[in-house]
This record gives C-alpha cells, sequence and structure tokens, in this order.
C-alpha cells in the first residue's frame, strides 16, 4: 500500500504558479512585512490558483504514548524534566487507537494522526504496533500519519510500505534559534529525518511554533527552510504556542492574531502547493491557510 497519494493536492501546477527553492531571507522578511492586505491579497490569489474551492480538510490528533519524553524542548509538557503534572503512560494499544479513528472518521475527519512521546523510534515490538495501527487507519479510508520523534531511514520504509500518509516533524523555529529551545537534538537530525521520510516516498508534513520568544527574522528563517527544501513540505502547519504552567516557556505572551496572519499568508506565497494548516484558536485568516 502507497503512502504517497493525497486527494487535496493539486494534480497540476497552475501556469501562473512559481515554485522556488532559492527566497532569501531579505525576500522573505519583505513578504512578511508587506501592508497587511496587500499580503493577505498576494496570499489568496495563490491560494485561488492552486486550491479553487472553499473546503477544509478535518484532522484528528491523538496521543498514543504520552509524556516521559527525555528531550528537553522547552514548550512541551510532557517532557520528563519539566514538571508539569503530565505523567508517562504506556503506548496505547492497537484496539484503542482505531476505536478513536472511527470516532475521528463518524464526526467528519479524514486524517487521522498519531503522536507518540518519543525522542526517536526505537526498532521492536512497540513500533510493530505503530505499524499496525497505521495499517489500521488506512484500512478505515482515512489518511495516516504519525509523529514519533527521530527516524532511521529503515524505519521511515516501514512505515511507507504499511500505508502512511504523512509523517510530521517540525523544525519549530529558525536555525539561528533553535538552540535557545531545545539541546537534545540538532537542526541536522530533525532535517535528516525530513530527508528520510522523503525518500521513503512519504508526504512531508514539517512546519513551527510561534511565539516562543523567536524574532521576526527567526520566524522568516524558519519559513524560508522550509521553502528551500528541494521538495517543499506537502503539509505546513503554522503553531502559536499553549504556554504550560512547569515549562521554561510558561510566561510567554499569547502570538497575537495579526502575527499568525502574516505568517500564514507568508507561508502560503512561498509553498503554493502546500496545505498550510493552522493549529490554534479560530481566527478570520482560515481560507488562507486552508486547502480544497
Amino acid at each position: 500500500m502507497s503512502g504517497t497519494a493525497h486527494a487535496h493536492l493539486p494534480a497540476v501546477v497552475p501556469e501562473d504558479v512559481v515554485l522556488r527553492h532559492d527566497w532569501t531571507l531579505e525576500e522573505v522578511r519583505g513578504l512578511h512585512e508587506l501592508p497587511l492586505l496587500e499580503l493577505v491579497y498576494r496570499a489568496q490569489t495563490v491560494h485561488r490558483a492552486t486550491f479553487g474551492e472553499h473546503r477544509v480538510q478535518l484532522c484528528s490528533l491523538l496521543s498514543i504514548k504520552t509524556g516521559g519524553c527525555p528531550e528537553d524542548c522547552a514548550y512541551c509538557p510532557q517532557a520528563a524534566r519539566h514538571h508539569t503534572g503530565v505523567s508517562a503512560e504506556k503506548l496505547l494499544s492497537e484496539e484503542q487507537v482505531l476505536a478513536a479513528a472511527r470516532t475521528a472518521r463518524a464526526a467528519g475527519a479524514t486524517r487521522f494522526c498519531m503522536g507518540a512521546a518519543w525522542r526517536e523510534v526505537k526498532d521492536g515490538p512497540q513500533f510493530q504496533e505503530v505499524l499496525g495501527m497505521v495499517r489500521g487507519v488506512r484500512a478505515l479510508g482515512m489518511e495516516a500519519c504519525c509523529t514519533l520523534g527521530m527516524l532511521s531511514e529503515s524505519q521511515a520504509k516501514q512505515l511507507a510500505e504499511a500505508g502512511l500518509t504523512a509523517y510530521n516533524h517540525n523544525l519549530d523555529t529558525s536555525p539561528e534559534f533553535y538552540g535557545e529551545i531545545i539541546s537534545t537534538r540538532t537542526y541536522e537530525d530533525r532535517l535528516r529525518t525530513l530527508r528520510h521520510v522523503r525518500a521513503a516516498g512519504i508526504n512531508v508534513c514539517s512546519g513551527g511554533i510561534l511565539g516562543m520568544g523567536e524574532s521576526v527574522d527567526d520566524r522568516c528563517e524558519l519559513l524560508r527552510t522550509l521553502a528551500n527544501q528541494p521538495e517543499h513540505p506537502e503539509s505546513v502547519p503554522i503553531n502559536a504556542l499553549v504556554a504550560v504552567a512547569g515549562t521554561p516557556l510558561e510566561h510567554q505572551k499569547p502570538v497575537e492574531p495579526v502575527e499568525m496572519v502574516r505568517a500564514i499568508a507568508t507561508a502560503r506565497i512561498l509553498m503554493p502547493l502546500a496545505m498550510v494548516r493552522r493549529t490554534w484558536a479560530p481566527i478570520f485568516v482560515w481560507f488562507l491557510s486552508l486547502p480544497s
């Protein structure tokens, strides 16, 4: 079973849409800082050219292994070293996961994502269980997505063979600001996993988080890094930090809606064929970010 098919992506690139992989930071910053309505207009123009209908894809995310993560991501309540009240739990059973997937399908979701609080995937019984979950979700007629941490080439191939549609592995922020947020894995570690996912024929889902104390240049550099990949990610989630008590970022102020608008609109222009996913409280720019 192939995991590459994606019913929501355009079959062909419209003639008036240019795909680039050589953006400079100055160019990206120039787009990001356009007068707001001009930026929104340009993003909407690209959106209409690539995703003509006004529909959204509903996705459901389930934590199949919660807490106890050995990493030190400053934003994450699942890190074992942070005192957030999140306890380490065992991997859910395939039966529990597929029951949740059926519920999500009944509620209108067409993609089901399974997340595990692991630094990296380890070969063994638990990984085999995850492969079974992927096969089960696909058998329900849903897209299957996983976010499990770092992957080896072999593991990516096994997920592809199981039918995985997409793999989520966010870059989180710019290379320059990354060390302020995480020290237990490198930026190159993240890029390597994306290469393994791409080589296996799985769709790439990769984006970042706004509101962690980064600068506007950091936000633009994150988007530039994603847009300058040899192939654009099929899916680009733009997240707003949820500041959780007990994490190092617990006192960060919420991201302003207009900051989300600018990031989403810039991402739409830089990566015309990507599904730019907005994961935040509802704001009025859903039509910029979500595809037909």
